[in-house]
């Protein structure tokens, strides 16, 4: 099989794709693989450290705001757009592919218009309980459209009937093992451990509510912090010296810049702080980990909140709105389920509930079908 993966902008878009494309070279070693993704952007690091090659088009989406400098800057998207369309040609002509799946970001408009005109087979993949605007209008053209959420169907008019796939996880996260996974961070079995993070960029609502919190719990028995700042949170770590907040060896407080073990620390943990992101929920569920979800009011179509509602309203996590979010919140909501064993545990188990974890397994099937 020659297939090529189309993805790009943030990890809930790229992380997937290299997931599947792992899971299709572990099962045919023989698929000739190719990503398409967007100049500069995380893609061209992501998936080169995977073994896969890449193939980048200069992209940029539309601007909301009805100014004079937003219009500019969509005119500018537009004439990127129009040449996108003939880079994307020259590509797939190059590498002549039997599938295009595309897992979304700005560039997968583009190439996937192009590959149905071209007369390839396609596909794409919504992460989102609320999808984008690309892929509601590529929804009506490519021959497959697959949902992590059943939700995300109603607000998508399909060529062909959708399937609900679920996210990708992992294959190393699905498989983890708790108790190796606690042993190996030396977690005592009455420890509780908070799992916290906004994302690889990191977001500075969740860093100063985080910050705020510790300087609540952090003489709190029995339970230990591991916080992600992510990149433009590298201020954490003074903020906490300024407050006298102890934290690294022999404390109860782990900060780091970005999580590059998650199989371990995800398993291992007893709650999670967290966007709302797809791939963050997906994996939530498939470990059916309780978590309080903190939804990005900054994404297009608002679609984190409705990701977290999807868990929220069946009580398979906590919602707090950014709006609504500080220390104070975040240190009570904690505290409480820490003292309600049973409360933490519904949660825990009404997040598992919904979880797809074949979806890899069955990405992988309509791929190969088409």
């Amino acid at each position: 099989m020659r297939i090529m993966f189309v993805a790009g902008g943030t990890g809930g878009h790229i992380n997937p794709a290299v997931a599947v494309a792992n899971e299709i070279r572990r099962l045919d070693p023989t698929s000739e693989i190719i990503f398409v993704g967007t100049e500069g952007r995380m893609e061209t690091q992501i998936v080169p450290k995977a073994g896969f090659e890449i193939k980048t088009i200069k992209m940029n989406g539309l601007s909301r705001k009805l100014t004079i400098s937003g219009i500019i800057e969509n005119v500018k998207t537009i004439i990127l757009t129009l040449k996108a369309s003939h880079t994307s040609k020259k590509i797939i002509k190059e590498f002549n592919p039997d599938v295009v799946v595309g897992f979304g970001g700005y560039v997968t408009g583009p190439v996937l218009n192009t590959a149905v005109k071209m007369g390839i087979k396609t596909a794409i993949h919504e992460q989102n309980a609320f999808p984008g605007v690309a892929n509601k209008a590529l929804a009506k053209k490519v021959d497959r459209v697959m949902l992590t959420s059943p939700q995300a169907e109603k607000y998508m008019s399909c060529k062909n009937s959708p399937v609900v796939t679920g996210l990708p996880v992992r294959r190393e996260i699905i498989t983890a093992d708790r108790d190796f996974a606690r042993a190996s961070l030396e977690l005592k079995n009455n420890e509780m451990l908070v799992l916290s993070m906004g994302g690889s960029l990191g977001a500075d609502a969740i860093n100063n509510a985080v910050v705020e919190m510790l300087e609540i719990l952090h003489n709190e028995d029995n339970i230990r912090f591991l916080h992600a700042t992510g990149k433009f949170g590298k201020w954490v770590p003074d903020k906490l010296k300024e407050k006298g907040i102890p934290f690294g060896n022999n404390t109860n407080i782990e900060i780091r810049e970005y999580i590059d073990n998650m199989n371990i620390c995800l398993p291992a943990c007893d709650l999670v702080i967290s966007r709302a992101g797809a791939s963050s929920i997906s994996e939530i569920q498939a470990l059916s980990k309780p978590s309080i979800l903190i939804p990005s009011p900054n994404v297009a179509e608002n679609h984190q909140f409705h990701n977290a509602m999807t868990l929220a309203e069946k009580d398979g996590a906590v919602l707090i709105e950014e709006k609504n979010l500080n220390g104070k919140a975040l240190a009570e909501k904690v505290l409480e389920l820490k003292n309600d064993k049973s409360k933490l545990r519904d949660i825990s188990v009404n997040a598992g509930k919904n979880a797809k974890t074949d979806a890899l397994s069955e990405i992988c099937r309509i791929i190969t079908n088409l």
